[in-house]
């Protein structure tokens, strides 16, 4: 909404869009009669729907801020039409909350709100703006502007590179938006969620000033929405504040999705941000402050380019962690692969699959007693084993496609198994890292002797270790992960090494 340009209680406060006159009590807001090309407000009926539908769709969120409508009348002629709206405090401001120690309650009373919000808002599942298509035509219309501006703005190599980034997400994933569609997370939003527009008071938020000219751009998924939100806190506070904001959201909304997913978004709107920054700069010779751009910069830089390069920083960073990995963990028996794979997916949140659990599906056993198979027979014939690890990267490869990163344990002996589920990996749309576990030929012994002697499916037996060791084709291009250290210090490895590798 805009804050007036000086200390005083009156005061004027304007963008592209609209006019706001300040009173002690009090905002009037009087949109322009201008053309942006994506509204136009040059039409004075247009114009008197516009601010009529401004403050239908704002009270959904704020009823006791939006008042009323006030309309100017001259010579017996409607000829304007003022938005009303209860003034509120400065102080009160979400940007103004951050260091201190009401900003965590607020985002925790906020996240709650936009969740009850989103849930009184009916399911569309005629939602064409929500399809990846139309995902993906958004980001280029946007990279299509900030292209004019990259001699002053974002540098053409960044703007290469997160374009390479979000057309790899996209591309294989029309499956998960189309799922999300269908699963009832498309609603009619906020679809402007930003910091400077709401306010925390004592009985609550105020979330002002949604989207509230194009139903295209405020209709999409509620993910899509309070990705708004957790890229602008993440901007003003830090990292940990957004994942506290999105998890609080997903608690109260019982909202469910893959992380790739909410990190693609929040990539997105920091894109349409970088984009408004260039825009507001290039109409700009210095930095006009809240009266030019509507909203202040609560970083305080005075330089929209510098805030336009730190925007798509921003989503550089978000695109990066919304890259969809496969890790192929593997080792020889009593490598402690299985152990690595379940304690890695919990500390990452990703997706463990097995492949003695769909060994045993696809014979249709279960998970607890030992079979009593031998060695390249039954259960271990070398056709059981064919099936079992195509059935595994078919798997993974549609929990990739869907946004999840798995983690694939198996023995994964073979160099030709390997290759197959690289390819089919990728295709799905993966970053492929592997790791093999390793532990010497005395400790492995020792822990399948251990394991044969305990209750379990484990069929291996002590005799069989040595054959199945020498069985192991050469594996280059895993990561050798050592695993007779303690559990914890394994797995910060693993995290580590996983990291620097993408």
């Amino acid at each position: 909404m805009g804050t007036p340009t000086s200390a005083s209680r009156a005061g004027i406060a304007e963008s592209h869009v609209s006019t706001v006159f300040f009173t002690a009590d009090r905002a009037y807001k009087l949109l322009k009669p201008v053309d942006l090309g994506f509204l136009d407000h040059t039409d004075r009926a247009t114009r008197l729907q516009a601010a009529f539908r401004e403050l239908e769709l704002n009270r959904r969120l704020a009823p006791d801020v939006y008042l009323g409508l006030a309309d100017v009348v001259e010579g017996g002629v409607l000829t304007d039409r003022f938005i009303v709206m209860r003034r509120l405090p400065e102080e009160a401001k979400l940007p103004n909350l951050v260091g201190t120690e009401h900003f965590e309650p607020a985002l925790r009373a906020i996240a709650r709100a936009v969740a009850a919000f989103h849930a009184g808002q009916p399911p569309l599942h005629d939602a064409p703006m929500a399809r990846r298509d139309a995902v993906l035509a958004n980001w280029e219309d946007n990279l299509s502007t900030l292209r004019r501006f990259e001699d002053q703005g974002v540098p053409a190599v960044e703007l290469d590179r997160a374009a390479s980034l979000w057309r790899a997400y996209l591309e294989p994933r029309e499956t998960l938006f189309d799922k999300r569609i269908e699963e009832g997370w498309v609603r009619d939003g906020h679809g402007d969620l930003i910091a400077e527009d709401i306010f925390v008071l004592e009985d609550g938020p105020r979330i002002l000033d949604c989207l509230a000219f194009r139903d295209d751009l405020r209709i999409a998924d509620v993910l899509a929405d309070i990705a708004f939100l957790v890229m602008d806190v993440h901007r003003l506070a830090d990292a940990g504040a957004a994942e506290r904001l999105m998890r609080w959201y997903r608690e109260f909304s019982a909202e469910h999705h893959p992380s790739s997913l909410a990190h693609h978004y929040v990539a997105y709107r920091a894109h349409v941000r970088a984009k408004v920054a260039c825009l507001q700069a290039a109409s700009s010779p210095s930095d006009p402050g809240p009266s030019g751009a509507g909203r202040s910069d609560p970083g305080g830089s005075g330089d929209l380019w510098a805030l336009a390069r730190r925007y798509h920083d921003l989503t550089v960073h978000h695109l990066e962690r919304a890259r969809v990995r496969a890790v192929l963990l593997g080792g020889a028996p009593g490598s402690g692969k299985t152990t690595v794979a379940d304690a890695l997916s919990d500390r990452l949140g990703w997706v463990p699959l097995t492949s003695d659990a769909v060994r045993r599906d696809l014979a249709g056993l279960d998970h607890v007693t030992r079979s009593g198979a031998e060695l390249d027979a039954g259960l271990y014939s070398e056709a059981m084993t064919e099936r079992t690890y195509e059935r595994l990267v078919a798997e993974g490869a549609e929990l990739v496609r869907l946004g999840e990163s798995v983690v694939l344990d198996a023995s994964w002996t073979q160099a030709a198994w390997r290759e197959r589920a690289r390819r089919a990996l990728k295709a799905a749309g993966a970053l492929v890292l592997e790791v093999e576990c390793t532990v010497s030929d005395e400790e492995a012994a020792r822990r399948v002797a251990r394991r044969w002697h305990e209750p379990g499916p484990e069929d291996v037996t002590p005799e069989m270790v040595g054959e199945l060791r020498r069985r192991r084709d050469r594996w280059p291009e895993a990561w050798r992960l050592d695993t007779e250290r303690p559990l914890d210090e394994v797995i910060e490895a693993a995290v580590t090494a996983l990291a620097a590798a993408g």
